[in-house]
Protein backbone atom coordinates (compact mmCIF):
# COMPACT_ATOMS: atom_id res chain seq x y z
CA UNK A 1 0.00 0.00 0.00
CA UNK A 2 1.60 3.35 -0.78
CA UNK A 3 1.50 6.30 1.32
CA UNK A 4 -1.27 8.14 -0.21
CA UNK A 5 -3.37 5.37 0.21
CA UNK A 6 -2.48 4.72 3.39
CA UNK A 7 -3.26 8.78 4.81
CA UNK A 8 -6.77 8.28 3.28
CA UNK A 9 -7.24 5.09 4.84
CA UNK A 10 -6.93 6.86 8.18
CA UNK A 11 -8.68 9.62 7.54
CA UNK A 12 -12.17 10.53 9.53
CA UNK A 13 -14.68 8.43 8.11
CA UNK A 14 -12.69 5.96 5.81
CA UNK A 15 -14.33 3.36 6.73
CA UNK A 16 -17.88 4.48 6.10
CA UNK A 17 -17.60 3.68 3.14
CA UNK A 18 -15.02 1.56 2.33
CA UNK A 19 -14.66 -2.51 3.38
CA UNK A 20 -12.77 -3.10 6.01
CA UNK A 21 -10.43 -6.16 5.09
CA UNK A 22 -8.17 -5.86 7.94
CA UNK A 23 -7.76 -9.00 10.41
CA UNK A 24 -7.86 -8.30 14.16
CA UNK A 25 -6.90 -10.64 17.12
CA UNK A 26 -10.31 -10.08 19.81
CA UNK A 27 -9.18 -8.92 22.75
CA UNK A 28 -11.49 -10.73 24.90
CA UNK A 29 -11.59 -13.94 23.63
CA UNK A 30 -7.43 -13.92 21.46
CA UNK A 31 -8.99 -15.31 18.57
CA UNK A 32 -7.89 -13.92 15.08
CA UNK A 33 -11.09 -12.54 13.29
CA UNK A 34 -10.62 -12.03 9.53
CA UNK A 35 -12.92 -10.27 7.29
CA UNK A 36 -14.49 -12.86 5.49
CA UNK A 37 -17.37 -14.81 6.32
CA UNK A 38 -19.26 -11.88 7.92
CA UNK A 39 -22.00 -11.36 4.87
CA UNK A 40 -20.73 -7.82 5.07
CA UNK A 41 -17.97 -5.26 4.45
CA UNK A 42 -18.32 -4.05 7.76
CA UNK A 43 -17.04 -6.87 10.47
CA UNK A 44 -16.99 -5.00 13.75
CA UNK A 45 -17.22 -7.70 16.52
CA UNK A 46 -15.78 -11.22 17.21
CA UNK A 47 -17.76 -13.97 16.07
CA UNK A 48 -16.81 -16.16 19.04
CA UNK A 49 -17.41 -13.96 21.71
CA UNK A 50 -19.22 -11.33 19.96
CA UNK A 51 -17.41 -8.80 21.71
CA UNK A 52 -15.54 -5.27 20.14
CA UNK A 53 -13.82 -2.13 20.57
CA UNK A 54 -15.60 1.25 21.12
CA UNK A 55 -13.80 2.79 18.10
CA UNK A 56 -16.58 4.63 16.75
CA UNK A 57 -19.10 7.38 17.47
CA UNK A 58 -21.00 6.92 14.24
CA UNK A 59 -20.56 3.41 12.58
CA UNK A 60 -17.67 3.40 10.70
CA UNK A 61 -16.14 6.98 11.59
CA UNK A 62 -13.47 5.90 13.73
CA UNK A 63 -13.78 8.88 16.26
CA UNK A 64 -14.20 7.64 19.39
CA UNK A 65 -11.15 8.42 22.15
CA UNK A 66 -12.69 5.41 24.48
CA UNK A 67 -11.02 1.76 23.23
CA UNK A 68 -12.89 0.20 25.70
CA UNK A 69 -14.17 -3.27 25.38
CA UNK A 70 -17.84 -3.70 23.62
CA UNK A 71 -19.85 -6.57 25.62
CA UNK A 72 -22.96 -8.04 24.14
CA UNK A 73 -25.36 -7.22 26.21
CA UNK A 74 -28.49 -8.06 24.50
CA UNK A 75 -30.01 -9.07 20.66
CA UNK A 76 -32.84 -7.70 19.28
CA UNK A 77 -34.54 -8.13 16.14
CA UNK A 78 -34.86 -5.47 13.07
CA UNK A 79 -37.58 -4.94 10.38
CA UNK A 80 -37.45 -7.59 7.59
CA UNK A 81 -36.39 -10.23 10.51
CA UNK A 82 -32.76 -9.09 11.26
CA UNK A 83 -30.98 -9.73 14.37
CA UNK A 84 -28.57 -7.16 15.83
CA UNK A 85 -26.43 -7.26 18.68
CA UNK A 86 -26.42 -4.32 21.31
CA UNK A 87 -22.81 -3.63 23.25
CA UNK A 88 -22.26 -1.87 26.00
CA UNK A 89 -18.73 -0.35 27.09
CA UNK A 90 -17.30 -1.45 30.03
CA UNK A 91 -14.91 1.54 30.06
CA UNK A 92 -17.92 4.52 29.25
CA UNK A 93 -21.05 2.50 29.32
CA UNK A 94 -21.74 3.46 25.83
CA UNK A 95 -24.63 1.29 23.47
CA UNK A 96 -24.68 0.64 19.64
CA UNK A 97 -26.29 -1.73 17.97
CA UNK A 98 -24.66 -4.29 15.29
CA UNK A 99 -25.64 -5.93 12.93
CA UNK A 100 -25.55 -9.62 13.69
CA UNK A 101 -23.16 -11.13 11.38
CA UNK A 102 -23.31 -14.30 9.24
CA UNK A 103 -20.77 -16.50 11.03
CA UNK A 104 -21.05 -15.32 14.62
CA UNK A 105 -21.64 -18.02 16.90
CA UNK A 106 -25.46 -18.94 17.09
CA UNK A 107 -25.15 -20.51 20.76
CA UNK A 108 -23.66 -16.54 21.96
CA UNK A 109 -26.55 -15.26 20.10
CA UNK A 110 -28.94 -17.53 21.77
CA UNK A 111 -27.81 -17.73 25.18
CA UNK A 112 -27.96 -13.67 25.00
CA UNK A 113 -31.46 -13.67 23.64
CA UNK A 114 -32.69 -16.29 26.29
CA UNK A 115 -30.54 -14.06 29.22
CA UNK A 116 -33.56 -12.55 30.36
CA UNK A 117 -36.14 -15.44 30.54
CA UNK A 118 -33.97 -17.07 32.61
CA UNK A 119 -33.43 -14.86 35.74
CA UNK A 120 -36.92 -12.46 35.85
CA UNK A 121 -36.47 -9.30 37.61
CA UNK A 122 -39.27 -11.55 39.95
CA UNK A 123 -39.07 -14.96 41.62
CA UNK A 124 -40.36 -17.68 39.14
CA UNK A 125 -43.32 -18.56 41.91
CA UNK A 126 -44.88 -15.02 41.35
CA UNK A 127 -46.11 -15.89 38.23
CA UNK A 128 -49.03 -17.77 39.79
CA UNK A 129 -50.06 -15.28 42.09
CA UNK A 130 -49.95 -12.55 39.29
CA UNK A 131 -51.92 -14.24 36.84
CA UNK A 132 -54.43 -15.37 39.78
CA UNK A 133 -54.54 -11.45 40.55
CA UNK A 134 -55.65 -10.73 36.64
CA UNK A 135 -58.41 -13.19 36.64
CA UNK A 136 -56.75 -15.31 34.75
CA UNK A 137 -56.84 -19.43 35.41
CA UNK A 138 -53.21 -19.12 36.38
CA UNK A 139 -53.04 -23.45 37.16
CA UNK A 140 -50.28 -24.94 35.34
CA UNK A 141 -51.37 -28.52 35.55
CA UNK A 142 -54.86 -27.40 33.39
CA UNK A 143 -51.95 -26.93 30.57
CA UNK A 144 -50.30 -29.99 31.58
CA UNK A 145 -53.89 -31.82 31.07
CA UNK A 146 -54.51 -30.29 27.59
CA UNK A 147 -51.31 -31.29 26.80
CA UNK A 148 -51.79 -35.12 27.60
CA UNK A 149 -55.41 -35.23 26.34
CA UNK A 150 -53.91 -33.34 22.86
CA UNK A 151 -56.10 -30.24 23.19
CA UNK A 152 -52.78 -28.07 24.05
Amino acid sequence: MNRENKRKKYEKGYYKNHPCQESFTCKVCGRLVTPGGAGSDHRNHCPNCLSSLHVDIEPGDRASDCGGIMEPVAVWVRKGGEWAIIHRCRRCGALSSNRAAADDNPMKLMSIAMKPLGSPPFPLEYLQEMTDRMGGQGDLSVWETQAGRGDG
